[in-house]
């Protein structure tokens, strides 16, 4: 009985923080871009783009739920691409050239999807944040 009211009050701390606590960070220096979808000062992530600044590749990764690895359809708007993803610990990690139509197009209207078989994941950067996407694109463009 003591172990399961121990177990509930460690499942009560364990709650997802509300989502007026999430929001996008754009972090940049000379080694590395970061747009973050997250609780600031705390390591909950549900969406990170990362880059090395002028490579033209971004890191894109999806935090929580489960994951599997294969090839990936990536969308966004009406533009699609198949790209090779990697899966670890509930994240999913793939790679994006920043001057591929679908980034064009995640850039412009905030929108990405991603499926691997039957598994989906998609983000929503809001209207307010574009433009630290769009600053994102401008810093990782080679």
């Amino acid at each position: 009985m003591i172990a399961t009211f121990a177990g509930l009050a460690f499942l009560a701390t364990q709650t997802a923080p509300p989502d007026t606590a999430w929001t996008w960070t754009l972090y940049a220096d000379d080694a590395r871009v970061a747009l973050a979808n997250e609780v600031p000062d705390t390591p909950n992530l549900r969406f990170t783009l990362e880059c090395d600044p002028a490579s033209g590749i971004a890191r894109v990764t999806f935090y929580g739920g489960p994951a599997q690895a294969g090839m990936a359809r990536v969308t966004a708007g009406e533009a699609s691409a198949v790209t090779e993803s990697t899966a670890e610990r509930g994240t999913l990690k793939l790679a994006l050239r920043t001057d591929h139509p679908v980034f064009a197009a995640f850039a412009a209207d905030g929108r990405l999807a991603a499926a691997v078989g039957t598994q989906r994941r998609a983000v929503e950067v809001p209207r307010p944040h574009l433009a630290k996407l769009r600053r994102f694109a401008e810093l990782c463009s080679g």
